[in-house]
C-alpha cells in the first residue's frame, strides 16, 4: 500500500470514528435526556390523574352528603325504622336524585345490605348487595366495581349512613371512571392516559379506553396488563405499536387498588417517542453527511499532502534509483524549507560527496590498477627475458672462445631465442585481447540454447580426457522468454567460468548449469562441488590480473565481469571452503536493445578461455 493511500486511509478513518464518537455520545446524551423527560412528564402526569382523582373523589362524597341530608333521603329512613317502607315507591325519586347530583350510580341500602331503590339498575330493588354497606362506609371516596344490566363497571364511590331509627340507610353513590375522566386530565405535550378496568382473568381489548374511545392494537398492551396483574407493581416498557418506530410510547403502568387491595384497574400514561426518533434520525443524518463529507475532505488532505509530502518523497526514491543505476550526477529539486527541503539538501550533498569519492576512488584504482599491471607485466616479461639474456650471453662466449663452433651453438641459440620471442607475443597478445573487449551486438537469443552448446562442448572435452572424472548436470527453467544478448560474449564468459569449475575439480565432481527467470531477469548457474574459495579469494576474484592458478593471468574472470556489465547484468559468487563454488549471473531482458533488424548469427564453438 502506498503512502498517499495509507494517509487517505488514516484521514478517512480519524473522521469517521471522530464523527461516530460524537454522534454516538450525542445519540446517548439525546436518550438520557428523553428518558429523564419521560420520567418527569409521567410523574407530572401521574400526580395530575392522583390530584383529579382525589377531586372526584371529594366531589362524589359531597354529592353523597348532600343525597344523604335531603328531605327524600330522611322520609325514606323514617319509613325504614318504623318497618313501612314501600321498596317501589322510591325508584322515581331515587333516579331524579341522581340526576341532580350528576351521579352515575346511587342505591339505597339497608344495614343487612338488602337494596331499597337503585337508579343504575331499576330492577335490583328487594336484592342483598354483594358488599356491605356497612364495611365500605368511611369519609373517603373508594374504587368499585358495579352490576350492571349489560355487565361490570368500576365506579368512583362513597358511601353515607343515615341513621334515624334502630334501622339505619345507607347511601351509595359514585361516578364512572371512563374516557371523560381521562379527557378531564391535563396531561403534558406528547403524553395520552390509557385506562383498563380489571373486569376478569384474561386481557379483553374492549376493556381498553383512552379519552377519545378504544385503544387501536390494544393487544400490544396484553403483556404489561398480565404483568400487572402478577406482580401489582409500577411497570414501565416500550410498545411498538407498529413498524415505524416513531409510533412507538414508552408506557408506565400504575395499578389501581380497591378498598380490600383488590386490583380494579390500571391506569397507563404512554409517553411518545416520535420527537426522540425524529431527532435521533437526524442525528444519524447529519453524522452520515459529516462522515461523508469528512471523507471527501481527507480525499483532498490526502492529495493535499501527498502533493507536499508523498511527491518530493517519490522524486527522491526516483533520485535514489537512478544513483544505483550508476546516474551519481543526479539531483532533486528543493521546493520548500521544512524537513522534506531538508532532506532534499542532504540527498543533494550525498550526491556531490559521492561523486567527489568516486573520482578520487577511480582515480585510486586507476593508479592501483596501473601498478598491478606493471607488477603482472614485470613478473610475466621477465621468464621469457631471462633465457633471452643467457642465449645472447652464450652467443658471445662462443664467437670470443671457440669461433669454429659458433655457427653450431647460433643454430641452437636461434631457435631457443625465436620459442622465448613467440612467447612474449603470446603474452602480449593476451594483454592487448582484454583491452580491446568488443562492445555487445544484442540479439534474440534463448538463455537455454547458451547454457546447452556450452555444456556439449565441455562434455565432449571431458569425455575425451577422463570420463569418470567429472559429471555434467542441466538445470534449465522451461518455457523461458527469450533475452536481448550477444550470443558469442555470452558463449565466452560461459565457457570462462565453465573451464574454471573443471579446474577446481582436479580430483573430480559434479558440474551444474541451471537457468530460471523472474519478471524480466533471467539467471545462469554455474556450480561445481570444487575447493571452493577463501573469503579474501572471493573479494579479489574479479580484480584483473588476479589469479590464485600457477599458470594464469588473472584476466578470464575480469572479462567475464566485463561482458555481464556490458550487457545490464550482474555477478555473483557463492563459496565455502571444501564444498564447492557458484557464479550466478543476472541478465535483464533488453528487448529495447534490439536493432531494427536484428543480425544473423549462431553461436561460435570456443571464443575464449580462461587459464
Amino acid at each position: 500500500m502506498t503512502f498517499r493511500r495509507k494517509l487517505l486511509l488514516v484521514f478517512a478513518l480519524t473522521i469517521v470514528v471522530a464523527v461516530t464518537a460524537v454522534a454516538w455520545v450525542t445519540l446517548a446524551l439525546t436518550r438520557r435526556a428523553f428518558e429523564k423527560s419521560d420520567a418527569e412528564r409521567t410523574a407530572a402526569s401521574v400526580a395530575q390523574f392522583r390530584r383529579e382523582f382525589n377531586r372526584r373523589g371529594d366531589e362524589v362524597v359531597h354529592r353523597v352528603e348532600t343525597i344523604a341530608a335531603s328531605e327524600g333521603t330522611t322520609r325514606m329512613a323514617l319509613a325504614l325504622s318504623r318497618g313501612t317502607l314501600d321498596y317501589g315507591a322510591y325508584l322515581n325519586e331515587t333516579r331524579t336524585l341522581a340526576e341532580s347530583q350528576q351521579l352515575d350510580f346511587l342505591e339505597f341500602v339497608d344495614n343487612q345490605g338488602m337494596i331499597i331503590a337503585s337508579a343504575q339498575w331499576p330492577g335490583k330493588f328487594g336484592y342483598k348487595e354483594s358488599q356491605s354497606p356497612v364495611s365500605t362506609a368511611s369519609t373517603n371516596a373508594f374504587l368499585k366495581q358495579e352490576d350492571l344490566p349489560n355487565g361490570l363497571a368500576l365506579g368512583l364511590f362513597a358511601v353515607r349512613e343515615v341513621n334515624l331509627g334502630d334501622r339505619p340507610l345507607f347511601v351509595v353513590g359514585g361516578r364512572r371512571l371512563d374516557g371523560n375522566f381521562l379527557s378531564s386530565l391535563d396531561l403534558p405535550a406528547e403524553v395520552r392516559a390509557m385506562f383498563y378496568q380489571n373486569l376478569g382473568t384474561e386481557f379483553s381489548p374492549q376493556f381498553l379506553i383512552e379519552s377519545s374511545g378504544p385503544v387501536q392494537h390494544a393487544e400490544e398492551v396484553a403483556p404489561i396488563i398480565q404483568q400487572m396483574q402478577q406482580q401489582r407493581r409500577e411497570i414501565t416498557t416500550l410498545i411498538h405499536w407498529s413498524s415505524d418506530a416513531a409510533d412507538d410510547e414508552t408506557v408506565s403502568a400504575i395499578p389501581l387498588n380497591g378498598r380490600d387491595n383488590q386490583l380494579l384497574g390500571v391506569l397507563l400514561i404512554a409517553n411518545s417517542r416520535r420527537t426522540y426518533v425524529e431527532l435521533r434520525q437526524h442525528i444519524q443524518s447529519v453524522a452520515l453527511l459529516s462522515a461523508t463529507a469528512g471523507v471527501l475532505l481527507a480525499m483532498l488532505l490526502s492529495g493535499w499532502a501527498a502533493a507536499r509530502v508523498t511527491r518530493p518523497v517519490e522524486q527522491l526514491a526516483q533520485a535514489a534509483r537512478e544513483v544505483a543505476a550508476g546516474n551519481w550526477n543526479t539531483q532533486v529539486e528543493v521546493t520548500s524549507s521544512d524537513e522534506i527541503g531538508e532532506l532534499a539538501e542532504s540527498f543533494n550533498q550525498m550526491t556531490v560527496e559521492l561523486l567527489a569519492q568516486k573520482e578520487h576512488l577511480v582515480k585510486a584504482e586507476r593508479v592501483a590498477a596501473w601498478r598491478e599491471l606493471a607488477r603482472r607485466l614485470a613478473h610475466e616479461l621477465k621468464n621469457p627475458l631471462f633465457p633471452l639474456q643467457l642465449t645472447v650471453e652464450n652467443l658471445l662466449r662462443a664467437r670470443q672462445q671457440s669461433p669454429e663452433q659458433f655457427e653450431e651453438i647460433f643454430q641452437e641459440s636461434s631457435s631457443t631465442l625465436l620459442a622465448e620471442i613467440a612467447n612474449l607475443k603470446a603474452i602480449i597478445s593476451r594483454f592487448s585481447e582484454f583491452s580491446r573487449m568488443p562492445q555487445p551486438n544484442f540479439q534474440e537469443m534463448q538463455p537455454n540454447e547458451i547454457v546447452q552448446n556450452v555444456a556439449r562442448l565441455f562434455q565432449a572435452q571431458i569425455r575425451a580426457t577422463d570420463p569418470a572424472a567429472i559429471e555434467c548436470k542441466l538445470d534449465l527453467a522451461g518455457a523461458m522468454q527469450p533475452i536481448a544478448a550477444d550470443p558469442e560474449l555470452l558463449h565466452r564468459a560461459l565457457s570462462n567460468l565453465v573451464s574454471n569449475a573443471v579446474d577446481a575439480m582436479p580430483k573430480g565432481g559434479t558440474l551444474t548449469l541451471r537457468t530460471r527467470q523472474d519478471g524480466g531477469m533471467a539467471f545462469i548457474a554455474v556450480s561445481d562441488t570444487g575447493t571452493g574459495l577463501t573469503p579474501d579469494e572471493r573479494e579479489r576474484l574479479f580484480t584483473p590480473y588476479y589469479t590464485s592458478k600457477d599458470h594464469g593471468t588473472g584476466l578470464g574472470l575480469a572479462i567475464v565481469q566485463s561482458i555481464v556489465s556490458d550487457h545490464g547484468g550482474r555477478i555473483n559468487v557463492r563459496s565455502e571452503v571444501g564444498r564447492g563454488t557458484t557464479f550466478v549471473i543476472e541478465l535483464p531482458r533488453n528487448l529495447n536493445k534490439l536493432q531494427a533488424q536484428p543480425a544473423s548469427g549462431g553461436v561460435s564453438d570456443v571464443t575464449g578461455r580462461s587459464n
